[in-house]
């Protein structure tokens, strides 16, 4: 608690009189004149009170009779506020929490700017960290939170097969096609699923070799009657695979909100549209021309090999530091469009009467991002002195930009790496087999953890949105 003794404050002579200061049993007495050398903070608009409520507008409670006033605030801080109204300088300690000490010194109506330059740069620095490790670690606690999520969300889609018709069942054939790894029949089904998603991938491939084509009499070509054999084969497997998943699925109707099940779908699409085209174009020769989105779609059939990520916690790690990452991705971007800008422009300003390859803009745009990216295809080169040395600026600057990004990419890359692992390894250790008896097992320590220091910085946001506005030269008076 503290107290501050005063008499009729509209009738004290401020020169001669003394204040006396209670802080939670420390007690301390200070004169009039040293605080009316800051009005504006707290100690020193008390001198300006002229009635009991006025008084109780600045402190915590009143005692008439021993002329004390209380404010209920923290003793061990408050030292540092009386060197403040004795030198007008802050000073804060090493040890002290920065946030508990800014809070303290806005209650007392203390501005940062007093705070020495011995301790200036030290405490805003401190104070900075927790933004900084907001930004790097922003990745970290999104990951905690949907990790625990995903066991949960795991935990009660296989709950939900309990009230089901052929409940147990449908449980361990759902956990066989959607949890590779989980058990040995998950384990030969991924094995099967990856084998084919392969083949389908290899033999698209080779099918644009000319070696593996047959020509028409006309001159036209038409793939391999092998070829398409095992993309029919393929496409049956897909489709059942994504059939298989839906009916064993716990939720129908969120089964499709799932990424890896819409790429799943995405697999099988191109050829059933292209099959349903090529049946338009042959009863209807008019629409000729849809063959060609028919041979677009084919082109999609590279995408199958997304299919993996089910299969593959690197990839699954790779999407969500993708997702994750957006602004690393984005500096990225902007750094390397920055630098592109300039040196393209550069370029052309140099060597557009001589160098037919970059005597527009874009075309330097196109030599500025190769040069930047460290691709160096060699197609346009600059031919002057001054366009060379231009070159070189450009390739050291896009080593640096593309450099500094990867570094906080690849280490959010080994956390959901090691995260994913760690959910996968929960998921494991559910055992269905006497009924939902046994919880995943789950870090709640670090799950509460993560969710008290989002808490706190939330608090402390909050409290930085209100601060003290005080009259800085006002006070210096």
């Amino acid at each position: 608690m503290t107290g501050l003794s005063l008499r009729y404050l509209s009738d004290v002579d401020f020169e001669d009189s003394e204040i006396s200061i209670n802080v939670g049993g420390f007690k301390k007495k200070m004169r009039s004149n040293t605080l009316l050398r800051f009005p504006e903070t707290r100690l020193g608009k008390l001198l300006s009170c002229h009635s009991k409520e006025s008084i109780l507008e600045l402190c915590d409670d009143y005692d008439d009779t021993k002329n004390e006033f209380y404010f209920d605030r923290n003793p061990e801080l408050f030292p540092y506020v009386l060197h403040f109204y004795n030198t007008g300088k802050l000073h804060v300690m090493g040890e002290l929490c920065v946030f508990s000490f800014s809070q303290e010194i806005e209650y007392w109506g203390i501005n940062e700017f007093f705070i020495d330059s011995c301790c200036s740069y030290s405490y805003h620095g401190r104070k900075m960290e927790p933004d900084q490790e907001k930004w790097e670690d922003h990745s970290d606690q999104e990951s905690t939170n949907s990790s625990f999520d995903e066991i949960l969300a795991f935990y009660n889609d296989a709950a939900k097969f309990d009230k089901q018709p052929f409940g147990k069942v449908r449980r361990q054939l759902w956990l066989a096609l959607d949890n590779p790894g989980y058990s040995v029949l998950s384990r030969i089904f991924s094995i099967l699923s990856i084998m084919v998603v392969l083949g389908s991938i290899v033999t698209m491939c080779l099918n644009s070799l000319s070696d593996f084509q047959i020509v028409r009499s006309n001159g036209s070509t038409e793939e391999d009657p092998r070829f398409e054999i095992v993309e029919h084969f393929g496409i049956a497997w897909f489709t059942f695979e994504l059939v298989a998943r839906f009916a064993v699925a716990p939720d129908f109707l969120k089964f499709f909100k799932h990424a890896l099940n819409l790429i799943d779908l995405m697999s099988i699409l191109p050829f059933y549209i292209t099959l349903i085209v090529n049946l338009v174009v042959e009863s209807s020769p008019a629409l000729a021309n849809l063959g060609r989105v028919a041979q677009v779609l084919r082109l999609m059939r590279i995408f199958r090999i997304l299919k993996l990520a089910r299969h593959s916690t690197g990839l699954r790690s790779l999407g969500a530091t993708l997702k994750y990452s957006y602004r690393e991705v984005g500096l990225l971007l902007l750094y390397l469009s920055v630098g592109i800008s300039i040196f393209s422009v550069v370029a052309y300003t140099i060597e557009k009467e001589e160098n037919r390859g970059l005597e527009t803009i874009p075309a330097c745009w196109w030599w500025a991002t190769v040069s930047m990216t460290t691709v160096g295809y060699g197609d346009v080169v600059p031919v002057t002195m001054a366009g060379r040395l231009t070159a070189s600026a450009c390739i050291l600057a896009g080593i640096l930009v593309v450099v500094l990004p990867i570094t906080l990419i690849f280490n959010k890359f080994s956390h959901f790496y090691r995260r994913q692992k760690q959910l996968e390894s929960a998921m494991r250790s559910c055992d269905f087999d006497d009924g939902m008896k046994v919880a995943p097992s789950v870090n709640l320590r670090d799950y509460y953890a993560y969710k008290v220091k989002s808490l706190m910085a939330s608090l402390t946001n909050m409290s930085r949105s209100t601060p003290s506005e005080l009259s800085l030269n006002d006070s210096l008076h």
